[in-house]
């Protein structure tokens, strides 16, 4: 009896060691997993973190995205003004130039009219004053019509140069946006 005793001492001891390193295992186990949570959780916190971020960076990039189409639009709008503006300063010149030949051509026929009254000067002496005067009076609007044919060429002009000036930054901007929306 005391040989089985002994033979179940044996064994109980044996399962002890083996519930011990059974337990032991679990505990490591436990350990482990529990550290592995932890770097999980970590991670998920990081990763939260950098979700919210590229949320933010996202929503400020969309805004701006907003922004820059509406300033596109008003580029846009302002270009059309200006080519408005520019067809009338044409329309403008076009008509000054007509109004220019027409006061060089009235300008020539007084002339011819003056050389013919030249020569009945004796007969005529009071109407010749009289054609003189409005020759004089024809080249003085003639001066003046094309100093204002002058300064609407030369305002043409400057505009002219806004507008390619306004037309590179429309096509720099709307580049920048097409760049910046890729």
């Amino acid at each position: 009896m005391k040989k089985v005793l002994m033979e179940m001492e044996d064994q109980k001891n044996s399962y002890e060691q083996k519930a011990k390193e059974s337990l032991q295992k679990v505990l490591e186990e436990k350990m482990s997993a529990e550290q592995q949570l932890q770097s999980t959780q970590r991670s998920l916190a990081l990763a939260e973190q950098k979700c919210e971020e590229w949320r933010s960076q996202y929503e400020a990039l969309k805004e701006d995205w907003r922004t820059l189409g509406t300033q596109h639009q008003e580029l846009e709008s302002q270009l059309h003004v200006l080519q408005s503006k520019l067809q009338g300063a044409d329309s403008r010149d076009l008509q000054m130039n007509q109004a220019l030949r027409l006061l060089e051509n009235e300008h020539q026929e007084l002339l011819a009219k003056i050389e013919h009254l030249q020569g009945d000067r004796d007969l005529c002496g009071s109407d010749t004053q009289h054609l003189q005067d409005q020759l004089k009076r024809s080249e003085e609007e003639k001066l003046t019509l094309e100093t204002k044919v002058q300064q609407l060429q030369s305002l043409l002009q400057n505009q002219s140069l806004q507008l390619q000036e306004q037309e590179k930054l429309l096509t720099k901007k709307g580049q920048q946006i097409y760049f910046h929306k890729f």
